[in-house]
C-alpha cells in the first residue's frame, strides 16, 4: 500500500528532493577550489558529486518533468557556470541543465527510433524562426559592408539564443503529461520568487541571505549569494506577477489562505516595481499590462473597467504621469533609443529580409555613429533586435508565435477544467501580453549577446518554460483527456 502510495504521488517527493539535490550538487562541486584541497577532502568531495550527480541524471532520464522543475532553481539560485572568457558568454546552471535535458530528450528519441515532435499552433511559427536563425547566421557571413560585424563567436553565441529559447518551450509542451509536474514547477517558482521579492523589498533581508550562502560560481570559484545575477530581468517580475494573479483570482480550489498569500505577493511585487523602483518601466509595465490581460480573458467586464478606468486615469494626469514616468534618466534613455532604432535600422537596410545575423549589427554601429560619437552601441529593444539580426522574416516568425499562442490561450479557457488548468490558461493570456511589453522595452525575451548576454538568460528562459506550460495543458485535457475517476 505504502510503495503504491509513493509510486501514484511521486511528484509529492521527487520533486522537492530533486531541488534539494541540485541545490546540494551546487554546493559540493567548487570545481576550481577543489584542486588545491588535498585528497582527503578532493576524493570524498568527488565522490559524493559523482553519486548526486549520476542520480539526478538517472532521474531526469527517467521523469524528464523532474529536469523542467529543477530548472527553476537552476535558473534563480544555483551559482555554478563554466567560464568562457567572456562575461556575456558563461554558461551557467540553467544553461548547462537546459542542454543536457535536450540531449537526453534526444537521445532517448534515438534509442526509441520514435522521432515525434508535440504539434500545436504556436510550434510552427517557432521551428520557422529556428530556420530564419539558421539562414541569417548564414547571410552574416557575406561582407555586407567594408568593415568588420561581431566575431563568429559572439556570431555563435546570438546563433544558440533562439533555438535554446525554443527548447525550452517545446520541452516543455513535449514532456509534461500530468498536470501535477506543472503545479510542481509553478510553486516552486512562486515559493522562490517570494523569497526573491522579500529580499527586494527588505534589503537587511536580502544582505543576509546573500552573505549567508556561499557557493561554487563560475569554474568553481567560490562566490557570496542566493540569487544569481540576471535573475531580477523583467520577465522575472512579470512572470511573478501573472501566475499569483491568476491563481488568486481564477483557481478557486485553493484555500483562502493560500489565495490571500498570493494576492499579498501580487501587491508586494508592484509596490516593489512601482514605488521603490518607478524609474525602471521595465520592472513595472510588463505585469501591469499582464494584470489587464488576465482580466481581459478570465472575467472580460473586470478588464475593461480596468482599461477604461486605467486610460482615463493617464488621460486625466497624463502630464503628472509622464513627468513621475520621467524621471532620473529615463527622457534621455527614450530619445537615444528612438535615435538608436533609426540606426540600427539604416544599418540593416541593406539586408532587410534575414537581417545581418545574429550580433552583427553591433560590430557595424560604430561606423554609423550616435549623436557624434562613433561608439557601438545595442538597441534596447527586442523587435528592433530581431529585425537587425534575423530580418522581417524572424520579426514576422516572433509576431506569428505571439498570434498563434494568444489565440490558443483565449481558445482553451473554457474547456480545461476548472482548478488549477484554467487559472493557468488565464495566467497565459496574460504572460505573453507581459512578455511582448517586455520585448519591447529591452532584450528581455532574447537576450543580446553584448547587453545582458548569457547571463539575462536565466530570467528569459523561465519566461520560455512558463509559455511552454500552455501547450502541455492543451495535449493533457484535450488530445488525451484524462479518464474518469472510478
Amino acid at each position: 500500500m505504502t510503495y503504491r502510495r509513493l509510486t501514484q504521488n511521486i511528484h509529492l517527493w521527487l520533486t522537492p528532493l530533486v531541488v534539494l539535490a541540485v541545490l546540494a550538487l551546487s554546493a559540493i562541486l567548487p570545481v576550481a577550489n577543489m584542486l588545491v584541497l588535498d585528497n582527503t577532502v578532493l576524493v570524498p568531495a568527488a565522490i559524493i558529486g559523482l553519486i548526486i550527480g549520476t542520480g539526478l541524471l538517472v532521474a531526469f532520464w527517467n521523469w524528464p518533468s523532474l529536469g523542467l522543475v529543477a530548472m527553476v532553481p537552476a535558473s534563480l539560485v544555483v551559482a555554478l557556470a563554466v567560464g568562457t572568457g567572456s562575461e556575456y558568454s558563461t554558461l551557467h546552471a540553467a544553461f548547462l541543465l537546459l542542454m543536457l535535458l535536450l540531449g537526453l530528450w534526444g537521445a532517448k528519441m534515438l534509442l526509441k527510433r520514435e522521432l515525434r515532435l508535440v504539434w500545436s499552433r504556436p510550434v510552427l511559427p517557432l521551428l520557422a524562426f529556428i530556420l530564419v536563425d539558421l539562414f541569417s547566421f548564414a547571410f552574416g557571413q557575406l561582407p555586407w559592408y567594408f568593415f568588420p560585424g561581431a566575431p563568429v563567436r559572439a556570431q555563435l553565441g546570438g546563433l544558440i539564443i533562439v533555438p535554446l529559447s525554443v527548447g525550452a518551450f517545446v520541452l516543455v509542451a513535449q514532456q509534461i503529461r500530468d498536470i501535477r509536474w506543472l503545479e510542481a514547477m509553478t510553486w516552486v517558482f512562486l515559493a522562490l520568487g517570494t523569497v526573491f521579492i522579500l529580499g527586494r523589498l527588505y534589503p537587511s533581508f536580502g544582505w543576509r541571505l546573500y552573505d549567508a550562502v556561499r557557493q561554487p560560481g563560475v569554474n568553481g570559484e567560490m562566490t557570496y549569494g542566493f540569487f544569481q545575477p540576471g535573475t531580477d530581468g523583467s520577465l522575472t517580475y512579470m512572470l511573478i506577477v501573472a501566475l499569483a494573479f491568476s491563481q488568486a483570482v481564477f483557481n478557486r480550489r485553493l484555500n483562502l489562505l493560500v489565495r490571500g498569500a498570493l494576492v499579498g505577493l501580487v501587491m508586494m511585487t508592484l509596490y516593489y516595481t512601482l514605488i521603490e523602483e518607478r524609474g525602471w518601466v521595465s520592472g513595472w509595465l510588463p505585469p501591469l499590462v499582464a494584470i489587464v490581460a488576465i482580466l481581459w480573458a478570465g472575467a472580460p467586464r473586470f478588464g475593461m473597467a480596468a482599461t477604461l478606468v486605467g486610460a482615463a486615469g493617464i488621460l486625466v494626469k497624463l502630464q503628472s504621469v509622464i513627468s513621475k514616468v520621467m524621471i532620473g534618466d529615463n527622457s534621455y534613455s527614450l530619445s537615444t533609443r528612438l535615435d538608436a532604432w533609426k540606426i540600427v535600422w539604416d544599418i540593416t537596410k541593406i539586408s532587410p529580409i534575414f537581417g545581418l545575423g545574429p550580433s552583427n549589427y553591433y560590430g557595424y554601429s560604430e561606423r554609423f555613429g550616435i549623436r557624434g560619437y562613433n561608439v557601438k552601441f545595442v538597441s534596447h529593444n527586442n523587435f528592433v533586435d530581431i529585425v537587425a539580426q534575423y530580418g522581417l522574416l524572424g520579426l514576422g516568425c516572433f509576431l506569428w508565435f505571439a498570434g498563434e499562442f494568444a489565440w490558443l490561450g483565449w481558445k482553451l479557457r473554457s474547456r480545461v477544467p476548472r482548478g488549477f488548468a484554467r487559472a493557468y490558461v488565464i495566467g497565459s493570456v496574460g504572460m505573453i501580453a507581459g512578455t511582448m511589453a517586455a520585448a519591447a522595452l529591452g532584450d528581455w525575451v532574447l537576450p543580446f549577446v553584448y547587453n545582458i548576454g548569457f547571463t539575462g538568460f536565466r530570467s528569459s528562459v523561465l519566461g520560455w518554460l512558463f509559455l511552454g506550460g500552455l501547450v502541455a495543458i492543451e495535449k493533457i485535457y484535450l488530445d488525451h483527456p484524462p479518464e474518469p475517476a472510478e
